[in-house]
């Protein structure tokens, strides 16, 4: 069903991601030690694997048979709804990130990094060579494979469950840079351009945006 609803733009190739490496990085305790919010990003840019790395800990299939049957998850969502869509936006294109294939599917190309921020501080991090856009998929709330709980339905329940999945996978980002090097900043971003040019449907609502990079002046 998920990967049903991924299709690529028009002459643009997806890229297949290489096998993430679980077993690199510092223990968990370190990574919360270390963990914080940074906003001077350099341009650097990640080597496939470390992006391959990223992605996984994001939000990729860590098991075969999760919950209800489907793949589980690096992070946890309503009934297992797996609601949250993760846009990459880097340079020369957009991907979405197909966590089933590990896999990039091309969206839209351009550089819309600038967009993934909230206005006022595009000047921040701009060039930094990911940036995570957080799209919320209101009908896989309303259709999860999981408990059909009541409250899916509901307007301001199903925000509750949005917020909060999308800030478990955020968290995971900033656990997996602290743990690598990299650093990462959460931010708001342009919703309303950004649900244009990612030609979102009505029922997908873009929410937040992470910068991930290398932090200026530090070699990695």
């Amino acid at each position: 069903m998920a990967e049903k609803r991924i299709s690529s733009s028009k002459g643009l190739s997806p890229i297949l991601l290489m096998k993430p490496e679980t077993d690199k990085g510092k223990s968990v305790l370190k990574a919360l030690q270390l963990r914080k919010t940074v906003r001077e990003i350099s341009d650097k840019k990640l080597s496939p694997q470390v992006l391959s790395n990223l992605l996984w800990a994001a939000c990729g299939v860590n098991r075969k048979k999760g919950p209800f049957g489907t793949p589980g998850r690096t992070a946890a969502t309503a009934s297992n709804s797996q609601e949250i869509d993760l846009y990459v936006a880097m340079q020369d294109k957009t991907y979405l990130y197909d966590p089933f294939k590990h896999m990039l599917i091309p969206v839209v190309s351009g550089d819309l990094r600038a967009l993934a921020i909230g206005k006022g501080q595009a000047n921040l991090g701009n060039m930094a060579p990911v940036r995570l856009i957080y799209v919320a998929d209101i009908d896989k709330l309303v259709h999860t494979h999981g408990y059909q709980e009541p409250g899916l339905l509901n307007t301001e329940i199903q925000k509750s469950y949005f917020y909060v999945d999308t800030g478990l996978i955020a968290a995971n980002v900033y656990l997996y840079a602290a743990s690598t090097g990299l650093v990462a900043w959460f931010h708001n971003c342009d919703k309303s351009v950004l649900e244009e040019k990612l030609n979102l449907r009505t029922d997908q609502r873009v929410l937040f945006g992470q910068t991930v990079g290398y932090k200026k002046g530090v070699k990695a």
